[in-house]
């Protein structure tokens, strides 16, 4: 059949194009599914039992939220109130909008769109075409990052015929291809290092301290880099299963940002952490969102160049209490962060 050997021909084209490797669920992720429904016919149908539908789709996620999917499957074990075999095809084209964020366990969705319907009953001159318009909802629940199953149901309005009909269906799905990782904290540049090229035993540089010893850090006017070193640290608290930064935690961040911006060469990489409940591919991505929501605050409220911040998480693998109590879980669902500078 030529519809099916063009959805084959897709799918195949989109596994090529993308790659197991990259952080899945994300824009540009692609969701292979195979499903089966449940077809219940509009009673003007004058079909004798309800269908069976099994086929495949596949989507594209043209933002983190929004998915393009197209679906085909085949009608079985149906039979007219004569007693002839029903025989059939659908192809479906929707648009689905995901709730929650890329990477959470569970994605209730909706969706709407359209599909062509053809069918015909054995010994019956010709097949019969109808077009529907779609509507539907459900859920997915995301094992790992690039596995899942989805539950759903959709109402079918028959614009040719007029009537409706209901399909809940379930399926199982792999994804894959979305976002990136998040970039690695930048290596700060080394302290400038006083040298002794004609080995007097002093500094090259005599501007201002020309006894300044050889091999020491010196400032601009190379003299010895005396200071003393402040720091400022940063830990943010969150609820369970939440990446939201709470009203209480916007004084010690902004504390932060001033003390950015007072030195301002200065630089901090932001880490957001879990407890151990829940899978660990679920618990990275909810670490990364931690991090995440901090560097908003950082930069988008308090002003911080976003530049100078950098966000990654590590999941549940670094807890700083036990998690095998509710205090202990609490205290590790955390963003922390730090900065030090040299104040003469």
């Amino acid at each position: 059949m030529k519809l099916k050997n063009t959805l084959g021909l897709a799918i195949g084209s989109l596994i090529a194009a993308t790659s197991f490797g990259a952080l899945a669920q994300g824009q540009g992720a692609v969701e292979i599914e195979g499903f089966a429904k449940k077809e219940y016919f509009d009673s003007t149908r004058n079909f004798k039992n309800d269908g069976n539908l099994f086929g495949a789709s596949v989507g594209y996620f043209v933002t983190d939220d929004v998915e393009l999917r197209l679906g085909y499957d085949e009608v079985h074990n149906v039979r007219s109130d004569s007693g002839q075999n029903i025989k059939g095809a659908n192809t479906a084209l929707d648009a689905l909008y995901h709730f929650n964020n890329p990477g959470d366990m569970l994605r209730p969705y909706v969706s709407a769109g359209f599909s062509d319907q053809s069918i015909d009953q054995n010994g019956s001159n010709g097949r019969d075409r109808s077009t529907f318009a779609n509507v539907g909802g459900g859920a997915k629940l995301y094992f790992t990052d690039n596995f899942y199953a989805r539950a759903g149901v959709e109402a079918q309005y028959n614009i040719d015929q007029g009537n409706t009909e209901w399909a809940p269906s379930v399926g199982i799905g792999v994804n894959f291809g979305g976002g990136s990782k998040p970039a690695a904290a930048p290596v700060p540049a080394p302290a400038e290092v006083c040298s002794d090229s004609d080995n007097d035993g002093v500094c090259d540089n005599v501007d201002k301290c020309p006894d300044t010893p050889a091999n020491v850090t010196v400032d601009a006017d190379g003299c010895p880099a005396v200071a003393e070193v402040v720091r400022v640290e940063l830990d943010v608290k969150f609820d369970f299963d939440k990446s939201v930064v709470k009203p209480n935690s916007y004084g010690d961040i902004k504390n932060l940002a001033d003390f950015m911006k007072q030195y301002p060469s200065t630089t901090t990489t932001v880490e957001g952490h879990t407890d151990s409940v829940g899978p660990d591919a679920y618990n990275q991505k909810l670490s990364e969102r931690r991090a995440n929501a901090v560097k908003q605050v950082l930069t988008n409220q308090y002003g911080v160049e976003s530049s100078r911040v950098q966000s990654v998480g590590y999941g549940e693998s670094r807890p700083v209490a036990d998690n095998k109590t509710d205090a202990g879980r609490a205290v590790n669902r955390r963003v922390e962060a730090q900065v030090e500078a040299q104040a003469k």
